[in-house]
This record gives structure tokens, sequence and C-alpha cells, in this order.
């Protein structure tokens, strides 16, 4: 996934006329505080490039999916998430809560979604709002969060053993990922945004991250120069690298050493601000949509040393 900011007009203005560091630093605050509102609304267009419809490559539900809402209540009204229950063969299975990244909905997602059922968990998926099947318009970072709460005390309700419960991210989804783990042993702290300060959330065995990032600026500064005071501009933060040490479970990052969106580099700067039982894999190889698939013998492992989990084929 290629991530676009509301700031490329200004960089590639930047870029054209020479604009000292004073002048750069002194517009970009001009254009925050003149057009806030309306740069809030691009960059979050450009954030999550949503792709409407069905992804060219999806070919329908496998046997077993069930399909279903879950309610949001949103400035007085009524909205549904859309979400994929995939269960297990056995009834004890271990049960992960599935965030996608930016662009492509549940439809663009199934092959990884297939992949975590066949190292044998229950899969519970969910669209944000504004994706999919989902309601509402255009998501925040305050909406994705709320969203993964949502589905995460649905998950509790499916599996309620607490030792059985994990959370995977992929890309973007991995930001969303680590909030909504940082929320779940109270210990969240000024850095985790939106969700912060929610309590009584379910316990998680453990937190996957796969292909993502320290946050959106740092990616923002790695596309154009590294001395721009982007996260001045940028409304929507994803600061994980400053989330990621309140995280009291076992965290598994991946990353593929060939990923040409996010480059590797970000998952290790994320791994080195964990705290706790952790353990880094970068594919080699891997790029940033397939290092599940090419690195599954170490992901399984990695259950195995990280998780004392060993999960049977579905």
């Amino acid at each position: 996934m290629a991530f676009q900011f509301a700031s490329s007009r200004l960089i590639r203005f930047i870029r054209r006329r020479g604009v000292s560091l004073a002048a750069a630093s002194s517009l970009i605050a001009v254009m925050a505080a003149a057009g806030c509102g309306q740069l809030a609304h691009k960059e979050r267009e450009l954030t999550f490039r949503v792709e409407p419809g069905t992804a060219s490559w999806y070919s329908g539900l496998p046997d077993g999916v069930v399909e279903s809402n879950l309610q949001v209540q949103a400035d007085g009204k009524t909205q549904n998430l859309h979400t994929w229950w995939w269960p297990a063969d056995k009834p004890d299975a271990p049960a992960v809560l599935y965030l996608h990244g930016a662009r492509w909905n549940l439809t663009g997602q199934l092959f990884r979604i297939q992949q975590l059922h066949d190292f044998g968990f229950s899969v519970l998926a969910v669209d944000y709002r504004g994706f999919g099947k989902s309601d509402g318009d255009l998501p925040s970072e305050r909406t994705v969060y709320e969203d993964a709460q949502i589905a995460w005390r649905h998950l509790a309700s499916l599996q309620p053993d607490p030792e059985r419960r994990f959370i995977y991210g992929h890309s973007l989804g991995g930001a969303v990922a680590i909030d909504l783990a940082a929320h779940l042993n109270g210990k969240a702290s000024r850095h985790t945004g939106a969700g912060a300060g929610i309590s009584n959330q379910p316990a998680a065995k453990g937190l996957i991250v796969e292909s993502s990032f320290t946050s959106l600026a740092d990616i923002a500064r790695s596309l154009t120069y590294p001395w721009l005071p982007l996260q001045l501009l940028l409304s929507q933060k994803f600061d994980s690298v400053g989330k990621i040490a309140s995280v009291d479970m076992p965290v598994l990052i991946v990353h593929g050493s060939d990923d040409r969106y996010v480059p590797s580099r970000f998952s290790e700067k994320l791994y080195e601000a964990a705290g706790g039982k952790k353990k880094l894999i970068l594919v080699d190889g891997g790029t940033h949509n397939n290092s599940m698939r090419l690195g599954a013998t170490e992901y399984r492992q990695a259950f195995k040393e990280l998780f004392g989990l060993a999960p049977d084929p579905a």
C-alpha cells in the first residue's frame, strides 16, 4: 500500500520553489491555522484511500463464513459494522480479530484471512465504518479505533477464554491493533489517541502486527524531506511507536525484507520500542502483502515460542 498525504501539494511546491526550511515551516503553520478543516478532510481521504465495491480478485466467501453486523452509536444514530466470522473446526480453537489496512475492504483481504484460518484460528474480520458494507462515510483515526474496540468485545463473546484471544493488524491496521492492545491492560498512555482511558475491555493473549509503521508522520517524512515538521500538520497521527511500550502482552512483529511501500526498518523500530516478551520476524523476500504466506513456517514457530500456542490446521 502506497501512503499518500494531504501535504503532497505543499511538498511539490516547496521542491519547485526551493523554499527555505524557515519559510516552509511558516507556510505549514499558516496552512494548518487557516484551512485545518478542509486540509484534515483531504488528509483522511488520502490516508484511507477507500476503494468502493468488491475487489477484482474476490471470488466469493468460503463455506463456513458467517456475515453479520455490529451496532455503533454515532451522533445519535445507529450505524452498522459489517463482519465476517470464520470459526475453526475445533470449538476451543484460538480466535483472532483481523484488522485490515487502508484502501481495500474485506473482499480484498480474504487471502490473509484464509491463511490465519489455515493456521487453525477462528477469525473475526471487520470493515471499519466507511469501508465495504459497513455504514458511514469517511473514516478517521478516531472512528477506526472505536470500531476495533467494538469488534474486540464481540470477539470476546465468541471466544470467552482470554488465553485464546489474539489481535492481528496489517499495515495501517497494525496501528489500529497496537492502539487496541494498549487499552486492554489499563496502561494506555497519553499517546494512545481517541480511545485513551477506556477500561473494562476484555483481555488478549497476544498481538500480531505485520507490515506496519511507527507513525504516519514518520512515513510521510520518509517519502518527502526528513526536516519537514509534518507532525504539526497531520491530524491523523497513528503514533504506534508512542503506544507500543504500554502494550502488556506478548508482541509478534512481522515484515517483509522487500516491502517497497513500508520499509522493514519501521517494524525494527517498533520492535525496539516494545517492552516485555516480543519477537521480530523479517521474512526474506517478503513484500508488503505476502509475508504471511512466505513466512508461514516462521509464523507457526513464533506462535509456539511467543504465545505457547501451536494451532492445528483448520
